[in-house]
């Protein structure tokens, strides 16, 4: 009786408030804005068949793949990996302070949570390839650079996702601790830090699948690695190098993908089993209750401070083994790009010099071409995001395993949703610019690609999560598989969907941005340029602008998100 009522109270909904009309709307002008940017990049039936042609000349050119030699090809592997690893490093050592300074009930005062806050979004604003540029300038060409590039960028996702981890925390741990005496250091190890270890580490793999991705688009402006030979070798039209790479890399994102993606499922699987039916991550990563409970037995108060030394259990020795391998790669991934401290002391002492040449900012007499580039960028971002939602729903809605009952048919689905999220953006820009020349459709259809891989996984994932009651509740009534599927199951994801949809158009607007390095159209062609001729003024320029889109795009997207729910 109690679902009917639920069925009953869905179906005699009040009605919409005003701002949520008004959202409906916005999101409805958003979709037609979307078709006409397709419309009018050119992106049609004939286009697509005059790209396959080209397709066809452009495979003919590359083949037979020239892969490197072996040991050439796994020394490129390892940098790759190695600066990819310290630059999640980088971002995961800053991004903790930071979210707990920026997470309400740890924050020392108002103030501090506000400054904290801004850093947050200021770092996830300005594009890492904008922060490469700069360090390039500082400290040269090579990883050091990379790694603060991306290592920098990456606190704006970390941080905000540690800080609202924190903020979802029961406080009552940190007062209960706090009220022994214990001092704020140990307060937040004890329970802050413990208690989010596996979700800092489940954070930490997302972001490095992120980076190892981004490393590549890096290349162009310097880094070492995969992304720089493959920029070398497209540049001399070696495409038969440079698309071999392309595929390491594309193999190399796919395999570090899938790993992460299991880590993570381990490190966060539901809490609360018995000892003996934990996982690896559990015993690594959690301490259990008995455990804690001896540690707290051996606490003792020294000097007006908390002293907690907890015994050395196979669940301490396995942490102590974690960090000490934690530590051995950081030593051993420095070794490999070659870190400095003497270039990172050389490349500090060099920052007013180089802080003044990108200050104050200056159109270069360009602005008129500056704005059309920038609306080019918006106009990419809109008609990807459009396309990639059009056919991401049904590929979504075909790899959900509660919409779709037959294994062979969501299982083929999934793992093409992987393989298409396995592609950089970067890789297929440089494909689309071979086929379909410079200029933005390159840059809208390798959007929309990457934007289907990423969308159906979030619209298959909000499939699965509906709720089954409603479900099973309008199915005893006796309606079919399909009614069911559109009056309950989609109709409870489509506020999912919704948010998904503007979250992709969020970062559309950034990748549309850096694509126009490798000529994929928009305002980023005018960044590269700007900072190969050493207007580094103009590159100040240009990322106020950015900034500022990406905030308006950012604060839209929220207000819009929070109507429709």
């Amino acid at each position: 009786m109690s679902t009917a009522l639920a069925v009953q109270r869905k179906i005699d909904r009040p009605r919409p408030s005003a701002s949520r009309v008004v959202a409906s709307c916005s999101l409805i002008a958003l979709a037609v804005v979307g078709a006409w940017s397709v419309a009018s990049i050119g992106i049609n039936v004939g286009t697509l068949v005059e790209s396959a042609d080209n397709a066809g000349a452009f495979l003919s050119r590359m083949v037979p793949l020239n892969f490197p030699e072996f040991g050439e090809l796994v020394k490129l592997i390892v940098e790759t990996l190695s600066i990819v690893f310290l630059a999640t490093v980088v971002s995961v050592v800053l991004s903790i302070p930071l979210a707990v300074w920026a997470a309400t009930p740890t924050a020392p005062n108002s103030s501090v949570r506000y400054l904290s806050r801004a850093v947050i979004v200021l770092m996830r604003s300005i594009p890492d390839l904008v922060l490469a540029i700069i360090f390039m300038r500082m400290f040269g060409l090579g990883a050091l650079g990379g790694i603060l590039a991306m290592g920098l960028h990456s606190i704006g996702m970390v941080g905000k996702l540690y800080s609202d981890a924190i903020e979802e925390l029961d406080d009552g741990s940190r007062e209960a601790i706090e009220s022994v005496g214990a001092t704020r250091g140990q307060q937040m190890w004890a329970a802050i830090t413990q208690p989010l270890m596996p979700q800092i580490i489940a954070t930490a793999l997302h972001r490095f699948d992120i980076n190892l991705r981004t490393s590549v688009l890096l290349g162009y402006v310097g880094v070492g690695g995969l992304g720089m030979e493959i920029a070398n070798s497209l540049r001399m039209m070696n495409y038969k190098r440079g698309m071999a790479l392309a595929l390491v890399v594309l193999l190399l994102c796919i395999a570090v993908e899938l790993i992460s993606g299991a880590l993570r499922a381990a490190i966060l699987s539901p809490s609360g089993k018995t000892l003996s039916k934990q996982t690896w991550a559990d015993r690594l990563f959690v301490r259990t209750k008995s455990t804690a409970t001896r540690d707290a037995e051996k606490t003792s108060v020294s000097r007006g401070s908390v002293g907690i030394t907890p015994p050395w259990s196979t669940g301490r020795l396995q942490r102590f083994a974690g960090i000490a391998l934690l530590i051995a790669l950081i030593v051993g991934a420095s070794i490999v790009v070659e870190l400095s401290p003497k270039q990172f002391l050389e490349g500090l002492k060099s920052l007013p010099d180089t802080a003044a040449l990108f200050i104050p900012p200056s159109d270069g007499g360009m602005a008129e071409d500056l704005f059309l580039a920038l609306f080019d960028t918006l106009k990419i971002a809109l008609a990807a995001t459009f396309i990639g939602a059009v056919l991401a729903l049904p590929i979504g809605i075909l790899a959900a395993r509660n919409v779709v009952a037959n294994r062979v048919v969501h299982g083929f689905f999934r793992i093409l949703i992987v393989v298409v999220r396995g592609i950089p953006e970067l890789i297929l820009a440089i494909v689309f610019v071979v086929i379909s020349g410079l200029g933005v459709v390159a840059g809208t259809l390798a959007l929309s690609l990457g934007a289907v891989g990423l969308l159906s996984k979030l619209v298959a994932d909000s499939l699965e999560e509906t709720d089954t009651a409603v479900q099973e509740a309008i199915r005893t009534s006796g309606a079919s598989e399909f009614q069911i599927f559109f009056s309950a199951t989609l109709r409870q994801a489509a506020p999912a969907f919704v948010a998904h949809t503007l979250y992709l158009l969020d970062t559309n607007i950034r990748s549309a941005t850096l694509l126009g390095v490798v000529g994929a159209g928009g305002i980023g062609f005018q960044l590269l340029n700007a900072s190969r001729v050493n207007q580094f003024d103009v590159v100040t320029y240009i990322l106020i602008l950015m900034v500022a889109v990406v905030l308006v795009v950012e604060f839209l997207s929220l207000w819009l998100r929070k109507s429709v729910r």
